[in-house]
């Protein structure tokens, strides 16, 4: 391995005053839900919203006045991007940030608004790495590597010292798992301080890279996933042997459960993370049985999620719940019929949120319209009562959408 305890506590001595010692607190309520003690390192606290400013910044520092001179280029999909431009500025550094295309829009403007050249190009990371190469190769740019670069995966290591400093009876972490940086240097930072420490990963199923390489396999890597900041292809060649060695399991987790994740920061401990924060706890809630009992450390590592995207979470969760359902009914095309239903919804407790009346239906007959109707209920069983009580008025009914969205 080539990242040593000593190259953290340096990296920790480089970044203090520089970069957020943020919050890490126990959460009562989702050690409830989870049967562990769950402890949440509010990463998406930083300036930037990210743990990316670690790695950045202990980077920065170690380049020779000529490389400062000269500036610096990365590729990311956003967090990494904004930790390099915003530090960059700070220390008088020119930067410039490769974005692949699909890069959330807030991510892009605040990249931009921390001061550095944004150049879009490329469908995955490893086509905007490529790029990002290419551009400082002709510009003779220093690249800064969002993973596989020791300095940065000391960095980031750092976020496991202030961890166990405040509470060294951690029995595991959780660590998000994209490229390896982060899950690389807090294992070597934890396990050097507590050799005990269990060390697990969360990894979006859509990209197992890294647990591909652990287990062997060759599981298909891509697709659309709400975790963009760890939708990694390759994972770092540096951080490799050091997961390999230190870390106990990866677990693979789906995007319904980091959706839920996502939702259940938001209402629990109120606060905002992106899809790769929520991994974390997503794994909790995945394997249970791999943590009940134990007290675990969870790295909230970003919250730069897309307002809208945030917003279409919520929504999609809402449902899942059944506290917002979608449903359509067959009426007579009538006076009163609409008022009817609206009653009857009403009458059950329920709150109408919208209504379409649709009369133009081909498949049905000239005298009959469909009613599609999103309402709210205050759970899944005060929905079916919802449904149950438009059915026993003589009233043909179907669900618009599932549990599973």
């Amino acid at each position: 391995m080539t990242v040593t305890l000593e190259d953290v506590r340096q990296a920790a001595k480089v970044i203090a005053g520089q970069v957020e010692n943020t919050p890490c607190q126990r959460s009562r309520t989702l050690s409830q839900l989870t049967g562990a003690e769950v402890y949440l390192k509010f990463e998406n606290l930083q300036f930037t919203a990210s743990f990316k400013e670690r790695g950045a910044l202990n980077k920065l520092t170690s380049l020779s006045p000529e490389e400062r001179k000269r500036g610096v280029i990365a590729m990311s999909a956003g967090n990494h991007a904004q930790g390099v431009a915003y530090h960059a500025r700070r220390l008088g550094i020119p930067a410039t940030i490769v974005m692949p295309q699909g890069t959330p829009f807030v991510k892009i403007k605040y990249t931009k608004d921390h001061g550095a050249r944004v150049v879009i190009d490329g469908a995955t990371l490893a086509e905007a790495s490529n790029r990002a190469r290419e551009i400082a190769s002709a510009e003779g740019l220093v690249f800064v590597h969002p993973y596989d670069d020791d300095r940065i995966i000391a960095g980031q290591g750092t976020i496991a010292l202030e961890m166990l400093e405040k509470f060294p009876e951690l029995d595991a972490l959780v660590i998000p798992v994209g490229g390896g940086g982060l899950i690389a240097g807090c294992a070597v930072a934890a396990k050097g301080i507590k050799p005990s420490i269990q060390i697990y990963g969360a990894e979006a199923t859509l990209f197992p890279a890294m647990h591909n390489i652990l287990h062997g396999n060759s599981e298909a890597i891509g697709g659309q996933t709400i975790a963009e900041g760890i939708a990694v292809r390759n994972v770092g060649e540096r951080c490799i042997p050091i997961v390999q060695k230190l870390v106990d399991e990866i677990v693979l987790v789906p995007e319904q459960t980091i959706e839920r994740a996502i939702a259940l920061l938001l209402n629990v401990e109120k606060t905002v993370v992106e899809g790769a924060g929520a991994a974390g706890l997503a794994a909790l809630l995945v394997k249970p049985e791999l943590f009940r009992g134990k007290k675990v450390g969870l790295v909230l590592c970003g919250g730069n999620i897309d307002p809208r995207l945030l917003s279409n979470v919520i929504l999609r969760e809402l449902s899942r719940e059944g506290r917002i359902l979608n449903f359509a009914v067959e009426i007579e095309d009538r006076p009163g019929i609409l008022a009817r239903i609206a009653t009857l919804v009403g009458e059950a407790g329920g709150n109408i949120i919208e209504v379409n009346h649709n009369r133009m239906l081909t498949h049905v007959p000239a005298k009959v319209a469909e009613l599609r109707i999103s309402a709210e209920a205050r759970d899944q069983a005060h929905a079916d009562e919802i449904l149950a009580a438009i059915r026993g008025a003589g009233f043909k009914l179907r669900l618009m959408a599932t549990a599973e969205g």
